[in-house]
């Protein structure tokens, strides 16, 4: 193998190394400035936008153990990669796709699972990882609130016991 497409192989393998997803995304129309601007946007989520060739792409994926992707490398390619909230990197993209009708998704590696563009735009619909997180933390507290109220009904029942004899027998 020549140098220059091991380089370039180990290079995707890098990236694809990131995280444990990968969006495949068509670039097809997009300039320069638009690359600029969707990178910005997956910053704040920690992930990259890189063009990669497509034969790179294949040789790196199988050396590391991903599934077969070869259906969807036709055309131009890009993957997504980094972070950890991979919702968020999706809901960046389906936002970026509704700005500016570019950057179309072909599909998704989730853990090591291929995944198609409408489960990614689902990945998409799901809440972030910290609305996620608030929800967990509300269902465990719950049981636990619900003791407590059930612990303090006993003795404000005895008070209200109390207060409504103390009112029938009227003042002293």
């Amino acid at each position: 193998m020549r140098a220059e497409k091991k380089y370039l192989i180990d290079e995707v393998e890098t990236h694809l190394k990131k995280s444990d997803y990968v969006i495949l995304a068509n670039f097809t129309g997009v300039t320069v400035a638009d690359a600029a601007e969707l990178r910005s946007k997956l910053s704040a989520e920690k992930a990259e936008y890189h063009v990669v060739k497509n034969s790179s792409l294949r040789v790196a994926a199988r050396s590391l153990g991903l599934p077969d992707i070869d259906a969807q490398l036709i055309g131009p390619t890009a993957i997504i990669v980094g972070g950890k909230n991979s919702a968020g990197v999706a809901k960046i993209l389906k936002q970026f796709f509704k700005d500016k009708q570019k950057v179309l998704v072909k599909a998704g590696v989730l853990s090591k699972k291929l995944i198609s563009p409408k489960d990614v735009e689902r990945l998409a619909d799901m809440p972030s990882l910290e609305v996620l997180r608030a929800q967990l933390l509300g269902l465990m507290n719950q049981p636990a609130s619900s003791f407590v109220r059930i612990i303090n009904a006993v003795p404000q029942g005895l008070v209200n016991v109390l207060q409504a004899k103390v009112r029938a027998a009227g003042p002293s």
